[in-house]
């Protein structure tokens, strides 16, 4: 990871980490307020929902998050997910707010 720490080299203004999502785990629900990010998937498959709607993400796949958007990403696979997650300016994590997902339209 590359982050505001000193020993994860201090950035402020950007920060990498790569995420490894096992078969049948997701993150949290939740919204940054400050952080722009964007998922970058590397290998495997996983459900992603932002603000209620959702889809496939599948390797290649860049999917940017802007703040107050409501996201999660839930690998539904048998398989591990791995991807990046790119935030501007760096992620902390008092900008991590868990929030109840909005309903799926029908």
């Amino acid at each position: 990871m590359i982050g505001r720490p000193q020993h994860l080299g201090g950035t402020v203004s950007h920060s990498l980490v790569h995420v490894v999502i096992p078969p049948g785990k997701c993150s949290p629900s939740h919204i940054h307020r400050v952080s722009e990010e964007t998922y970058y998937i590397l290998s495997g498959e996983a459900q992603m929902t932002i603000d209620g709607n959702s889809w496939r993400a599948t390797p290649g796949m860049a999917i940017a998050i802007m703040p107050g958007e409501v996201h999660q990403i839930v690998n539904d696979t048998d398989g591990q997910l791995d991807f990046l997650t790119i935030s501007a300016p760096a992620w902390v994590p008092e900008d991590t707010y868990e929030v109840q997902m909005p309903a799926l339209e029908s």
